[in-house]
């Protein structure tokens, strides 16, 4: 399972027409994508590992604050071409994403798990043709993966 983490002052997400569906301040954006061999026990793993990441500057502006320190907003987004073969050719292969069916319900199991914690949470609709916006802060990006 795969994390895209965003340190973010503020990011939404739209879909039809630009009707808002999510929306958050400080925080993270976090893209996801589900691999064919993931598990809910590899998303539990991934979820620690995000909402516990030290991404936010203290008062020494070193990176030793996380998500749950600074009692932050989560937006996590379903993206399905996260899992993409990209390492030979011009155009990515899917073969390593996992079906519809596993990864919404992985992406709801992480979505559920996650709303368990005292943070603001959101998401983006799985499935959905979404307009992501944000505002990076740094710009501060880390991939995550965790099998």
């Amino acid at each position: 399972m795969i994390a895209l983490l965003q340190r973010v002052t503020q990011a939404n997400v739209t879909i039809d027409n630009h009707q808002n569906i999510a929306q958050i301040c400080q925080g993270l954006l976090v893209l996801i994508g589900v691999e064919k061999t993931d598990t809910a026990a590899i998303a539990d793993r991934l979820l620690q590992r995000v909402l516990n990441y030290r991404v936010f500057s203290d008062a020494d502006d070193k990176m030793n604050l996380s998500l749950l320190d600074i009692k932050g907003d989560l937006l996590l987004v379903p993206q399905f071409t996260l899992p993409a073969d990209t390492r030979k050719g011009n155009r990515p292969s899917f073969t390593p994403a996992a079906p519809p069916e596993q990864g919404k319900q992985l992406f709801d199991h992480l979505l559920n798990q996650a709303k368990h914690h005292s943070i603001a949470v959101e998401s983006g609709q799985f499935g959905a043709n979404m307009q992501v916006s944000l505002t990076n802060d740094g710009p501060v990006t880390f991939w995550l993966q965790v099998n």
